[in-house]
């Protein structure tokens, strides 16, 4: 493995051992490609699991048109879920554990199966889905001021801070998922809107691109996994003291505090 990628994934995770920022390791270590800064988040992945962390999910980024299109890129990110990364809501979320964070709403699915088919079928990703539940997502970033290249943002572990889970779990049948409506508000005021439609025209669309995705690299989505979708709206920068709510239409609603 070419050092720079060994050297990156150390720097990342020293980055976030201590709670700082850094210059983009694009341009640092020299990191190009999708495959190198999957290869960076991988390392530290590994180094996450010989700690201790489980996997208990994942996460979809670049789900909004208007974001690929500015980093150039005709796809979404991924980035995993760990099991000290989960609240319920309600829940105190420490920023003590986060260096830039920001809020998005989202909507989440939870899978009864494992997608390991050799193909994985319209019809095979439905059957594999238990339920969706309302999410926010708290994304981090150890990159200055957030000004991240597709490539830092893989590398970063898909800039993945900690989630929110609601407790109303729904069917995906009695959800409409493109047309739900989201309002997130901070400290009681409207931060953020938007609707299932924001995120690549349907959650459903963005986490059956993950499952093929991770399918096709042996990573298959297992049952009991957490997939966070992707945004349905603007991200909102918070800090401690901040209450946030967030409501979608159909599935509920779900709250935390950032102490």
């Amino acid at each position: 493995m070419d050092n720079s990628i060994k050297q990156a994934a150390v720097a990342l995770r020293e980055a976030r051992e201590q709670r700082k920022t850094i210059p983009r390791i694009s341009e640092t270590f020299g990191i190009k490609g999708i495959d190198a800064s999957y290869a960076v988040a991988e390392i530290n992945t590994q180094a996450a699991i010989e700690a201790g962390k489980g996997i208990v999910g994942k996460k979809i980024g670049l789900t909004s048109k208007a974001v690929q299109q500015q980093l150039g890129v005709d796809q979404p990110d991924f980035g995993i879920l760990f099991d000290d990364m989960e609240f319920l809501t309600g829940s105190d979320v420490p920023t003590s554990r986060l260096i830039q964070p920001k809020a998005e709403a989202e909507i989440a699915f939870v899978f009864a199966r494992d997608l390991d088919d050799d193909v994985i079928s319209w019809g095979r990703f439905l059957r594999g889905i238990e339920y969706v539940i309302p999410a926010i997502e708290i994304v981090d970033s150890v990159i200055h001021d957030w000004k991240i290249t597709l490539v830092d943002t893989i590398a970063d572990n898909a800039s993945c801070g900690l989630y929110v889970l609601g407790d109303t779990p729904r069917c995906i049948s009695d959800v409409d998922l493109v047309s739900c409506a989201m309002n997130m508000r901070v400290d009681g005021e409207l931060s953020s809107e938007g609707s299932g439609a924001a995120c690549l025209g349907n959650p459903l669309y963005a986490a059956w691109w993950l499952a093929k995705t991770l399918a096709a690299r042996n990573q298959p989505v297992r049952a009991g996994d957490v997939v966070l979708s992707g945004a349905l709206g603007p991200m909102v920068p918070v800090s401690a003291g901040a209450s946030i709510d967030v409501e979608i239409a159909g599935l509920g609603a779900v709250s935390c505090r950032m102490t």
